[in-house]
């Protein structure tokens, strides 16, 4: 069964184009596009009014999609923001420590890396990095260090953006989690509907970051945060919409919401919530879940793998798979290390054929829209130009 009609007008909108990025902006689906233009109709025709609409109707629909998706108890403990550089700023801020020791590992993504940096350099934080590498070890390795008991922050991907590889001490890591420190935060931007994820035996010790823009099929604007109630009550980096529900009372001081909208910040685009509801509608009406498109993926990695373990697709066949198939889950993308990795993502795009580098390292991401017709082209156009 093809499922390319789902996402017919943004593969018409560049027929002849291979789009094998879906890990980084996944196509949206033609529902979206519909939602796109309810949320302009909304704001036209309720105006003022359209946030009665946006907060009692889109928002808490988001809420229990994510939250039925992480296995949540509860929906409210999902908060929304344009991106998740903006919720890890307000969680920082609610540490309530004039320094924080943060451990993390020397491979999360850009916005993680490049705030965090910079706090170090001001002072505000003390940052320690494990390496990624070795692969084999990572979690046994970061799980020692967590365990030290030095650190108020623990911060790691549940799968990393630059090799593919998960995280298998989530469980481990939110047992050592505490009110009064230290706090885990999960990030799982690369996991979120990629891979089967339960949070709901920890979901009341951890934090969990994820969003819309890739697996989800949202695009931008429903960047999420997990908040576990009792962590985090008052953060000082705080928008208006932390109180909205009291903004009528007559409360004095810096009122907070009890629920993970307490991280919220202040006015936002919503469309990002109607993109999402709608991509989720999607996959509920097509009987698809994270499960059977993962399975779907996997089939199509496979069919890849094979063909270029058999030299089909040129000096593809050189590089270092990072994160083989094996028994368990699997991210949504192949990542394979060569130093020629960006040269080769420059002579594919050339033909129409789009992939991503990440330094040395070449992400292969298929996704629902893809068939084996799709693998057959990026062999051959693999054996022709690599």
């Amino acid at each position: 069964m093809s499922f390319k009609p789902l996402f017919s007008q943004a593969l018409a909108a560049a027929p002849d184009r291979l789009h094998f990025a879906a890990h980084s902006h996944h196509l949206w689906p033609d529902a979206t596009r519909l939602a796109q233009l309810a949320a302009w109709d909304d704001a036209a025709r309720l105006a003022d009014l359209k946030w009665d609409k946006v907060m009692g109707e889109v928002l808490p629909e988001a809420q229990r999609c994510v939250a039925q998706e992480l296995g949540l108890p509860s929906p409210e403990s999902i908060v929304f923001a344009s991106n998740t550089h903006d919720h890890l700023v307000k969680l920082v801020s609610a540490m309530d420590r004039a320094h924080v020791r943060v451990l993390a590992t020397d491979s999360e993504f850009h916005s993680f890396r490049r705030q965090t940096e910079r706090w170090a350099e001001s002072g505000q934080i003390t940052l320690e990095l494990v390496p990624q590498h070795p692969l084999e070890t990572l979690t046994e390795r970061f799980l020692a260090r967590a365990s030290a008991g030095e650190h108020d922050l623990v911060f790691v991907s549940q799968v990393f953006f630059n090799t593919g590889r998960i995280f298998s001490g989530v469980e481990a890591l939110a047992a050592l989690s505490d009110p009064g420190g230290p706090w885990v935060v999960i990030d799982g931007y690369h996991a979120f509907c990629a891979i089967d994820v339960d949070l709901g035996p920890v979901a009341d010790r951890l934090f969990y970051l994820g969003g819309g823009y890739k697996y989800a099929m949202a695009g931008e604007g429903a960047a999420f945060l997990h908040a576990p109630p009792g962590f985090g009550p008052r953060p000082e980096i705080t928008g208006w919409y932390a109180e909205i529900a009291q903004l009528e009372e007559a409360a004095g001081g810096v009122q907070y919401a009890p629920t993970a909208q307490r991280f919220a910040g202040a006015t936002f685009d919503p469309s990002g919530l109607y993109r999402l509801n709608a991509a989720f509608a999607t996959l509920r009406e097509a009987g698809q879940t994270t499960t059977s498109i993962s399975a779907h993926v996997r089939g199509l990695q496979q069919q890849l793998l094979e063909r270029v373990t058999r030299g089909e697709a040129g000096k593809l066949t050189e590089a270092q798979l990072l994160n083989p198939l094996d028994d368990g889950s699997h991210a949504r993308f192949l990542a394979l290390r060569h130093p020629r990795a960006a040269e080769w993502k420059h002579a594919l795009a050339e033909h129409g054929v789009l992939v991503d580098v990440r330094d040395d390292v070449l992400r292969i991401g298929m996704a629902l829209y893809h068939d084996a017709e799709d693998v057959d082209r990026f062999i051959r156009t693999c054996g022709t130009v690599l």
